[in-house]
């Protein structure tokens, strides 16, 4: 999966032209360490726009957040460096900034009011299904972003959509009615599926340790790190009235009840006492980290040690992440609340992965080993067999008859559909995505009768995406772009 991703990264990433806000809620995910030129408030300048370090790392944050939910929750920093994320970040953000000056040429400027209009379509500011000021202020506080920062980015976002919007691709009737014409085109096909359990794989212990010993490096053990880490004991103070008064009306909107309203202090008087000493337990947390970075500890202080790897981590998987990116000389990590507890942790070593011995990594070597013979045989057995065998026979299907290739998949019927279509030979094999190969011989070819009306829609999306590109091209060669950040 990680192969096909690096080959088609450019089709997983949100378009280029609109920044999203979705660094709402994610938090930021750091990127390492660089160093800088002379203009070390920016990593790069466009034109006359230059390009911050926050906006880097914010780009990287919501670049990352999209590629894990994409590895459903498996997605790591060693990852990110194989999917060159860094750059992504970077190009996304010089992308949109030569839009950006060609705004500037064009004088264009958004207004407060239309970015008021566009914060009021914003759900996650809503209470009872309408815009509340204080909810969106709220909202922002607990992401660490200001106002100023959030509307800024709003008024980027909406001057790149005003500037794309003077350039409009538009569809002709002759391209729509060629496009139809293609999707017109129907096939009656007979077809065979190939799977794995169409061949036979020796599996002796013999052939899979020679397969092994060549691939030794493909079977690492996990990184571990050895750490060390103090747990803060969790503070338990009495408060004054006043102190109580005085928190609960700096902080009325945690303490709203079911129906949506502020509830009075002497409903949720507890829950104002919980926060109150979590809020001194984290204090005191961060005065234990500055003396623990001073080596000034108190001697009663115990100091824990534990090692831990991404297979053996009894912490959250944002936990480990932090700790992988600790180094000797950044070694400290701030407090962070770990079930129901502060903790605070020293790296003190890191130890590299190694090649595992055949009898640990036996299991795995045995799937690859398993699918890399399948795959040979199931080529060879399609070569043989391709042009002269007994299979199912459809009617007459086009491009986007899916549901009428019995035995595969909705996504592998769509993969060997594409394939046959801009295929040049009438009976030949195909092979999918999933590892299935599909013989085919095409029995007859007629054109149908009917327009797909959904065409227009792909046409213009295709247009697009080619005018996007040749723009981008256009827009590099008259704004030069300078980039201060080694590495990238």
């Amino acid at each position: 999966m990680i192969t096909w991703m690096q080959r088609h990264k450019k089709y997983l990433i949100i378009t280029i032209w609109i920044s999203t806000i979705a660094f709402i809620g994610a938090g930021f995910v750091g990127w390492g360490q660089y160093s800088y030129g002379d203009k070390a408030g920016a990593v790069a300048k466009v034109g006359n726009i230059e390009i911050s370090q926050g906006e880097l790392q914010k780009t990287y944050s919501n670049l990352y957040s999209q590629y894990n939910k994409i590895f459903q929750g498996n997605f790591d920093e060693e990852k990110a460096k194989q999917f060159g994320l860094q750059k992504q970040a970077l190009n996304q953000l010089t992308q949109q900034a030569l839009i950006l000056n060609l705004a500037a040429s064009y004088d264009l400027e958004v207004s407060d009011d239309e970015i008021l209009a566009e914060l009021k379509t914003e759900k996650y500011f809503f209470n009872k299904g309408v815009f509340n000021t204080e909810v969106y202020k709220q909202v922002l506080s607990r992401n660490n972003i200001t106002t100023k920062e959030y509307e800024e980015e709003i008024r980027k976002n909406l001057l790149i959509k005003k500037t794309l919007k003077l350039l409009p691709v538009k569809v002709s009737e002759s391209e729509l009615n060629i496009l139809n014409t293609l999707m017109s085109i129907s096939d009656k096909i007979s077809y065979k599926i190939l799977t794995q359990n169409d061949v036979k794989i020796d599996t002796s212990d013999k052939l899979v340790k020679d397969f092994w010993s060549t691939k030794m490096t493909n079977f690492m053990t996990d990184v571990t790190y050895d750490i060390e880490f103090i747990k803060q004991k969790n503070i338990s103070l009495k408060y004054t009235q006043n102190e109580l008064t005085n928190y609960y009306n700096d902080n009325k909107m945690h303490f709203k009840g079911s129906n949506g309203k502020i509830m009075p202090l002497a409903k949720v008087k507890d829950k104002v006492i919980s926060e109150l000493n979590h809020e001194a337990t984290k204090k005191a947390a961060l005065r234990t980290y500055i003396a623990y970075k001073k080596s000034k500890l108190n001697k009663d202080i115990k100091i824990n040690k534990l090692s831990i790897s991404k297979s053996n981590n009894p912490y959250s998987k944002d936990t480990f992440d932090k700790i992988s990116r600790l180094s000797s000389t950044l070694p400290y990590l701030k407090p962070i609340f770990v079930n129901n507890e502060y903790i605070i942790i020293k790296l003190g070593k890191k130890n590299p992965a190694k090649a595992k011995t055949y009898a640990q990594a036996k299991a795995e070597v045995l799937a690859l080993y398993i699918n890399e013979k399948s795959k040979s045989k199931l080529l060879d057995l399609a070569n043989k067999t391709f042009s002269s065998f007994s299979g199912k026979t459809t009617d007459f299907i086009t491009a986007e008859s899916i549901d009428k290739i019995k035995g595969l998949s909705q996504t592998e019927a769509q993969d060997f559909l594409a394939k046959l279509f801009v295929s040049q030979k009438k009976n030949a094999y195909i092979t999918l995505g999933s590892g299935k190969i599909v013989l085919y011989n095409i029995l007859e070819q007629k054109m149908l009768d009917k327009k797909n009306i959904n065409q227009s829609k792909n046409l213009a999306r295709l247009k697009s995406d080619i005018f996007n590109r040749g723009l981008i091209k256009e827009l590099q060669s008259r704004y030069k772009t300078e980039i201060f950040v080694k590495g990238l």
